[in-house]
């Protein structure tokens, strides 16, 4: 049975603050992402690291090199940054994520901050689009 998507990401959040509480900000983005996804699976949650992203293109899965940071349950995006300060681009991605994986919930997670709160960005796909 599929877990309840909010559940999903309060987890997530959850352990990216264990995350960020041990390590602080300052390191690689590798190294969060190794680090988030143990603490995931030590949650008990089902965790891919640098999943395959295909864009489809009339019809046909192409390989154009994009990959998911983590992908949690099958349903939570979660990408990972290390940078001053999270751009729209960095949204833009996330949501291209969104939209080819089928995923309507993304987190953007910035690393790179004093306090992580500051760092969180859940995304939504909106269906309607």
């Amino acid at each position: 049975m599929a877990k309840d998507i909010n559940t999903i990401t309060e987890a997530i959040i959850g352990a990216a603050m264990a995350v960020h509480k041990a390590l602080g900000p300052g390191l690689l983005e590798s190294a969060y992402e190794a680090c988030l996804a143990f603490e995931l699976a030590e949650r008990r949650l089902a965790v891919e690291q640098q999943k395959a992203m295909p864009v489809r293109y009339r019809g046909v899965k192409l390989d154009c090199g994009y990959r998911l940071d983590l992908l949690v349950e099958g349903q939570v995006i979660v990408e990972l940054k290390t940078v001053d300060r999270l751009q729209p681009i960095h949204e833009a991605q996330l949501l291209s994520y969104l939209k080819l994986s089928g995923c309507q919930v993304g987190l953007l997670l910035n690393f790179n901050v004093k306090v992580l709160r500051k760092g969180i960005r859940r995304l939504v796909l909106n269906l309607e689009e």
